[in-house]
């Protein structure tokens, strides 16, 4: 195994990390509510009266981000290995898993566990554990697909 140090990044990547536990926390105490992306975006789906508002300016800060960091910097070069058919494949996979998962990575894994959340414990092991078996069958055992 060897390391990328060109795209080695720990102090930009703690930043990062604290940014967004900060984010987390200043809306769960400032909104009540959790910042998980699939049931912030899900409920743009069947908006209830004088609740998109808040929705949209949290998905519009999410896409408005990446033109403030153009300011900073440039965007990361995006390589993806994967065909127009598996990226539609595998997000319909992550939008059902979200539902059967009552969350998201962000829900589960930044929020539900910095509470403590057992079902959120379970839920962030469980994607993980996706994420390995994945990684190891499609390197390891399929030749790399």
């Amino acid at each position: 195994m060897t390391i990328d140090w060109q795209a080695f990044t720990p102090w930009t990547s703690l930043l990062g990390g604290a940014l967004i536990g900060l984010a987390a926390a200043a809306f769960v105490l400032l909104n009540g509510r959790i910042a998980g992306i699939s049931g912030i975006v899900g409920g743009l789906l069947t908006p209830k009266k004088g609740d998109a508002g808040w929705r949209l300016a949290f998905v519009g800060g999410m896409i408005t981000a990446p033109l403030f960091w153009l300011l900073a910097s440039s965007l990361p070069v995006i390589q993806i290995d994967a065909g127009f058919p598996m990226l539609v494949v595998a997000g319909l996979v992550v939008g059902v898993s979200t539902r059967f998962g009552a969350g998201c990575t962000s829900g589960h894994g930044v929020c539900g566990i910095s509470r403590l959340s057992p079902r959120s414990l379970i839920a962030t092991g469980a994607f993980m554990l996706s994420g390995f078996a994945t990684v190891f069958i499609i390197r390891h055992l399929s030749g790399g697909l």
